[in-house]
């Protein structure tokens, strides 16, 4: 069974740092594209930044310049270094990826991570 585990939240302040990790594993998998999602209360779930297997980026215009995504292949693993940290940043933190090979076309999440960002 594939399982996306998410880690690094936390509560920070403005201005602040954090790094999430997300690592996929299970039944083989390896991971095609990646991302991060983020959803703040009582808002829609949207995107932060992705990642294709060969490297190209993406990115949300309102973390451009702030976060960057990187991925280790050999790991299945997908990371959000986030700087500059801003208190409408606060929302829990989703990453993805979707599957190669024998799990092609299908997407997997991971179960969320809380990022505070206290004024």
């Amino acid at each position: 069974q594939v399982q996306l585990v998410e880690s690094g939240g936390g509560l920070v302040q403005a201005g602040g740092s954090l790094r999430l990790s997300c690592a996929a594993s299970g039944g083989g998998f390896s991971a095609n594209g990646m991302g991060w999602y983020r959803q703040a209360p009582g808002k829609q779930r949207e995107l932060v930044a992705t990642i294709t297997s060969g490297g190209s980026t993406n990115y949300a215009d309102s973390v451009k310049g702030r976060f960057t995504i990187s991925r280790d292949n050999a790991k299945n693993t997908v990371y959000l270094q986030m700087y500059n940290l801003k208190p409408e940043d606060t929302a829990v933190y989703y990453c993805n990826a979707d599957g190669l090979g024998d799990y092609y076309g299908l997407i997997y999440w991971g179960q969320g991570t809380q990022v505070t960002v206290s004024s």
